[in-house]
């Protein structure tokens, strides 16, 4: 298993770089808040924060990347002092805690940005109960935040900016609604009671380790926009916490805080955290297990009854967001990936389109942002269908017809993405039937895209044209094929429904 994540599909070596990226970021970060005199504490603090404007700021651009990277500790710092103002006061603190966790994923109704700040807020929040902090630490943490976010800021845009060099896609957003139909309202009210529930049984665990509950509540729903994208993450969370639990026995124990080597483990479980984020939930909370077993014990209280009680406060603050998930104001997987699937297609149409034109000589026409957009939305429809794909899934019927309209997906983005890269060379011709198979395409979507039971469609792959030598047209083709093989799971009988239930 750990096989196959480390040498899954990575175009352009994202992952490596992003991960990469990561260590020199946190490690500058951490250094310069050892070089500035600070805490111990104050260097955690300011690693966290070094992490979070790494890994959890995503817009489109670079310029939005920079304001929101610049707006992180402006919602942070306010945060952080609530936090350690009531430190003394248990129930104004539980109940601004639960606030800022209802907040933070409402905020995912304004895109990446929001999402962004939300995580920040909770985290923040999360790391003052995780380090005891007091008023009396907010000029040093402040410090450390600031000086944090500037240095990872420096590795980011400036020595390691590799996204300047990425075409500009725009970041898929949740389907829209209004007020309770609106998805990021449902799970605000839905990460709320979940953890208020995992609030309450985790401090009967723990009263000094109950914010673990919390944080695998919190954390459970990040990314996740349906009960059944929540039930399979709530088990992979559990899944790479006991695998952590496990290596922290044989590692973290033993070391019990040895500054060389703990250092240079952290640094490997960052760089774990980064590199199988985008593949496999579960080994990137092995690698988080990993690495905060490692602070504890830096900061001197790890032992054999904390790293089980880490187990079983995860274990609760799970259960908490499937309580919630199941019984309160749900969504459902159908609803949430038959929105993704209509996108992902249009995009298909638009990609298509887009490099048509480039091929017919307009100099404004760009596939490349589509393709990129395109790619992300396949991402999207991977999560969405991941309860049903999921090994352990009872539905053999839904599970081969997820599994084959994602096969088609990814057909239709390997077509999609070779028509692009020819359409970029400036020496490939238009050919007069690029128009008519274009026009074919836009139907087939349309006919895939329609309302729910009026998505009939009598195209069949053997009605197409034969094959072609013109590149463009072969791709085109076989973009035609993979649409009109999408028509059994998405408009037969039992429709895009039946596949994507759950």
């Amino acid at each position: 298993m750990l096989k196959r994540v480390f040498v899954a599909p990575d175009p352009g070596r994202m992952r490596l770089r992003f991960a990469g990226r990561a260590v020199v970021g946190i490690s500058l970060a951490v250094a310069l808040c050892g070089l500035a005199g600070l805490s111990l504490v104050a260097a955690i603090t300011g690693g966290l924060a070094a992490l979070l404007a790494l890994f959890t700021v995503t817009d489109p651009t670079v310029r939005g990347q920079a304001v929101t990277t610049a707006l992180l500790p402006v919602v942070g710092l306010p945060v952080l002092a609530v936090a350690a103002v009531l430190h003394d006061q248990p129930v104004a603190r539980d109940l601004i805690f639960l606030a800022v966790m209802g907040a933070g994923v409402y905020a995912r109704r304004w895109g990446p940005r929001g999402h962004a700040l939300g995580v920040f807020a909770f985290m923040t929040f999360f790391a003052a109960q995780f380090l005891h902090t007091v008023p009396e630490q907010l000029p040093e943490l402040y410090t450390a935040v600031v000086l944090s976010v500037a240095a990872s800021s420096c590795v980011r845009f400036g020595a390691w900016c590799y996204e300047r060099r990425l075409p500009v896609a725009p970041a898929p957003a949740p389907p829209e609604g209004r007020g309770l139909a609106r998805i990021t309202t449902r799970q605000a009210v839905q990460v709320t009671l979940g953890g208020a529930f995992a609030l309450g049984v985790g401090q009967m665990l723990s009263d000094q380790r109950w914010y673990w509950a919390l944080g695998a509540t919190w954390w459970v729903f990040v990314n996740t926009t349906s009960r059944g994208e929540t039930l399979v993450r709530g088990f992979r969370r559990v899944l790479g916490t006991v695998a952590g639990i496990v290596a922290g026995f044989a590692v973290a124990i033993p070391l019990d805080g040895a500054g060389v080597p703990t250092a240079a483990i952290v640094a490997v479980s960052v760089f774990g955290i980064f590199y199988t984020a985008a593949v496999s939930y579960s080994w990137m909370m092995f690698f988080v297990t990993v690495m905060v077993g490692m602070l504890y014990g830096v900061l001197g209280v790890l032992d054999a009854s904390l790293l089980w009680l880490r187990v079983a406060e995860t274990a609760v603050g799970a259960l908490g967001a499937v309580l919630a998930v199941l019984l309160v104001l749900p969504v459902t997987t159908h609803a949430v990936t038959d929105a993704w699937v209509q996108k992902a297609l249009r995009c298909v149409h638009a990609c298509t389109a887009e490099a048509a034109a480039r091929l017919a000589g307009s100099q404004l026409a760009d596939p490349g942002p589509r393709v990129a957009e395109l790619e992300m939305l396949l991402g999207r429809v991977r999560l969405s269908l991941a309860p049903l794909v999921h090994p352990l899934s009872p539905l053999a019927a839904r599970k081969a017809r997820a599994r084959q309209v994602l096969a088609l997906l990814d057909d239709c983005v390997r077509e999609v993405r070779g028509l692009a890269s020819i359409a970029a060379d400036p020496d490939a011709s238009h050919d007069a039937r690029l128009s008519a198979a274009c026009s074919r395409v836009e139907a087939a979507v349309e006919a895939l895209t329609r309302p729910e039971g009026s998505r009939a469609w009598t195209s069949h792959p053997a009605e197409l044209p034969a094959p072609v030598v013109d590149p463009a047209l072969a791709h085109l083709h076989g973009l035609e094929r993979a649409l009109a093989a999408l028509a059994a799971p998405l408009g037969g009988p039992h429709g895009r429904a039946t596949a994507a239930s759950a």
